[in-house]
């Protein structure tokens, strides 16, 4: 390990949602460390563009170079080079905006997208994060965990609900899973979003766990059942598709 690197890595992951502009005496209370430390490693993050101060105050926030990394990183993702043709044949058949997801301890992160074709209705982007009990496509995602599994990345009693159909706990997360992982896909109709449905299928490894996840987004609570059997068999055919395409297996 090397102290300095690992100080300087706690101190960007401190910036989030939340807190997007911290000063360098916040970070010092964070980070328990002393001041001019900080204000050492933010000159040298500054330097390099990955922080950069707001306007004349003494407040600092991620610049474009964390940003830079960030798509650097996707860029060098077999999965996502695989997927981008899979994801946009997925929204032309479909002509809903089309995304392909992987799973980030207890958050969905968005890693590729297609937009649908009704302008009016603005999809999620790339690099969006989601809480995954709550989301169709977190669920999908945590289905190899087993229940124990699951109780140690959620040790709080009752999970945070967003809707009436968010779980109430592991147990019930573990039934929900269960259910859609037998099922070969998940279906939310107005489950995390009002008016807004999601369909996923699962992209698997050669071992069969699950490594992403593709959906698409319908700007609707329902679907008629003749419409959503069409919708399910085109999702779970590109997921298909895209497990064929990153295997190993002759």
């Amino acid at each position: 390990m090397v102290p300095a690197l690992l100080r300087g890595l706690q101190l960007l992951k401190q910036f989030n949602a939340l807190n997007k502009v911290l000063t360098g005496a916040e970070l010092s209370r964070r980070l328990q460390l002393p001041r001019a430390s900080v204000f050492r490693m933010l000159q040298t993050l500054e330097h390099e563009g990955f922080v950069e101060r707001v306007g004349d105050s003494v407040g600092y926030k991620l610049s474009l170079g964390v940003l830079r990394l960030g798509f650097e990183y996707l860029a060098s993702l077999e999965l996502t080079e695989h997927g981008k043709s899979v994801v946009q044949r997925l929204r032309d058949e479909s002509g809903f905006a089309a995304h392909l997801a992987v799973r980030d301890a207890r958050e969905v992160v968005f890693v590729h997208k297609a937009p649908g074709v009704n302008a009016s209705f603005h999809s999620i982007q790339v690099g969006a994060r989601l809480p995954a009990h709550a989301t169709v496509l977190g669920r999908m995602l945590l289905s190899d965990l087993s229940l124990e599994a699951l109780k140690i990345l959620y040790p709080e009693p009752e999970l945070e609900r967003f809707t009436n159909q968010t779980p109430k706990n592991t147990q019930e997360l573990k039934r929900m899973m269960d259910q859609e992982r037998s099922q070969g896909y998940s279906l939310s109709q107005g489950g995390f979003e009002d008016a807004i449905s999601t369909l996923a299928a699962p992209v698997m490894d050669d071992e069969r766990h699950v490594m992403a996840a593709l959906s698409i987004t319908i700007p609707s609570a329902k679907l008629p059942d003749l419409e959503l059997q069409s919708l399910i068999s085109l999702v779970q055919s590109c997921a298909q598709e895209l497990t064929a395409r990153l295997s190993r297996t002759p």
